[in-house]
């Protein structure tokens, strides 16, 4: 469940202008998610968000930058938390994950930043991984693999 509320957390903050936790904790409600507000505040400070200038002088939840401290170590966590399996064909890689994760492994796994890795599509369990050149495939499924491990 925190894997999932975590995720949606990471969507609703990339897609809305959230400027309060109890504009959080109300939209994850109408998604079927209710949270208490201490829950709210626990995972803004387990996803490093931060309040960011949203004009007329007020604010909003925003992503946190790559190079937050600690942040290749949630990245991993994310992955061995949520990640099922990897596969691959040809230059797309096939990332099962659980139910209602996908987006927050996507983003992970974008942020990664490998060379190899030019794009990913998540939907509620799966995310395709692009990967260029198609021969790299392999190697980054067992790149994926070990640190699922």
């Amino acid at each position: 469940m925190k894997a999932r509320r975590q995720a949606k957390i990471l969507e609703l903050i990339k897609n809305h202008a959230i400027e309060t936790q109890e504009e959080l904790a109300a939209r994850l409600t109408r998604e079927g998610i209710p949270v208490t507000q201490a829950t709210i505040s626990r995972d803004i400070k387990e996803l490093h968000l931060r309040k960011v200038p949203a004009g007329n002088g007020r604010y909003r939840y925003a992503l946190p930058d790559d190079g937050t401290p600690g942040s290749w170590d949630k990245r991993r966590r994310i992955l061995q938390e949520s990640v099922l399996s990897v596969d691959h064909s040809e230059n797309i890689i096939v990332i099962r994950a659980l139910q209602g994760t996908a987006p927050t492994v996507a983003y992970a796994i974008d942020h990664l930043a490998w060379k190899e890795v030019i794009g990913t599509v998540a939907g509620e369990d799966t995310v395709l991984a692009i990967v260029r050149p198609k021969e790299a495939a392999p190697e980054v499924v067992e790149r994926f693999r070990a640190l699922i491990r």
